[in-house]
């Protein structure tokens, strides 16, 4: 059995500067508060990460895991998908970024993670490493494109 949750936020950024941001994983270890270290493996043939290591902190230790992206033919959507982990045997999500109406400058960020824990943990335990999981990622986002910091690339 694996838990599912979804979370939106609006971001005073582009869908276009969201979308960049997610997708430069070199840079994560910057702004991404949990994340300590990652590797592109493998690239797309438009240049971008499809196969990525991470090591991250996760509930009081670090854990390392391997994700396969997806773009598909939306640029405003990212995808992935667990191939290895030694914490999870599921750990896929996606990234949807929506322009607010009548406002090009502003963003509604859509999240969505399916976990599967190795080990079995107390629901009030998942239900609280979910939130704090979704709740991270979307602020240190947020944190990171409305900053206007640019990629190196």
């Amino acid at each position: 059995m694996f838990d599912q949750a979804t979370k939106s936020i609006t971001i005073e950024a582009s869908p276009e500067r969201c979308f960049e941001v997610v997708c430069d994983f070199e840079s994560y270890p910057e702004w991404a508060s949990e994340v300590k270290q990652v590797e592109i493996v493998r690239r797309d043939d438009d240049g971008r990460g499809g196969l990525v290591s991470f090591r991250a902190a996760a509930m009081g230790r670090s854990t390392n895991y391997l994700l396969e992206y997806y773009y598909g033919s939306n640029p405003l959507r990212v995808s992935w998908r667990l191939v290895q982990g030694d914490l999870t045997r599921r750990l896929d999500g996606e990234y949807c970024f929506n322009p607010v109406p009548g406002e090009s400058a502003r963003t509604e960020v859509t999240y969505h993670l399916a976990v599967q824990m190795v080990m079995p943990l107390p629901g009030f335990v998942k239900r609280r490493a979910e939130a704090r999981i979704m709740q991270t990622a979307l602020e240190d986002l947020a944190s990171r494109a409305e900053s206007g910091v640019e990629n190196p690339s």
